[in-house]
């Protein structure tokens, strides 16, 4: 992937990607990162994809100011948990203790981000283990295992083996949407795909699932912006 640089102003980091399934030139501002990536089908000049970003420059620009920033995990920030915000503050002892409003992460500072990224993690598989029980047995359909990851493309998957895969950052968010996460993904235990059929079941062990899926949609990707120091 080349890259390129808008520099009618601060400098701006264009990939160029080509792709034979691609049929004219896009562009893309990722909401996790920042990233702009150019994608351009075979046989198009890069000069002539650069030229489209260079008029799109405006909205590209537009797009990364309205981005919100990163937050880096440390003593005195916030972090939300069940999609309330929490303040990070010097714990005492060797636990990390959540209570209203504060989370207390014990130990040296610059390692606040890692303990306490370690402690939702773990809090996230007992959270979702949970959620997975309990919408396999109304199901009816039992599930394999379970993984936590920090994936960035997708919140959770369900395997043809019936591994169950989630990202733990669904810890951060509120509980009915990770509630509706698991249930999402148990149900492909019975369709893998998403027919009428699939969100029929969905609705079956969930119940009305159209705003915590609107929430996720619509606020997501927020959640990727917490750095924890890996």
């Amino acid at each position: 992937m080349a890259m390129h640089l808008l520099q009618e102003g601060p400098p701006v980091e264009v990939v160029l990607r080509r792709s034979a399934r691609a049929r004219r030139i896009s562009l893309r501002v990722s909401s996790l990162d920042g990233r702009v990536t150019l994608t351009l089908p075979k046989g198009v000049a890069e000069r002539e994809a650069m030229a489209f970003a260079r008029a799109k420059e405006d909205w590209i620009r537009g797009h990364l100011q309205a981005r919100l920033g990163n937050v880096d995990v440390i003593h005195g920030a916030q972090v939300p948990l069940d999609g309330q915000p929490r303040l990070i503050v010097q714990g005492a002892g060797r636990r990390v203790v959540v209570s209203d409003g504060e989370i207390a992460v014990p130990g040296a500072p610059e390692q606040a981000g890692a303990r306490l990224q370690a402690h939702l993690k773990a809090l996230a598989r007992t959270r979702l283990a949970a959620a997975s029980d309990l919408y396999a047995a109304r199901l009816g359909r039992p599930y394999q295992r379970i993984s936590i990851r920090d994936t960035r493309s997708r919140w959770g998957s369900c395997s043809s083996r019936g591994t169950l895969m989630y990202s733990w950052r669904l810890v951060l968010m509120p509980q009915a949407v990770l509630d509706y996460v698991a249930a999402h993904e148990v149900a492909h235990l019975e369709q893998m795909n998403h027919s009428q059929a699939f969100w029929d079941a969905v609705t079956r062990i969930y119940g009305s699932y159209g705003d915590a899926r609107a929430w996720l949609r619509q606020h997501g990707s927020e959640y990727h912006r917490f750095r924890f120091g890996d």
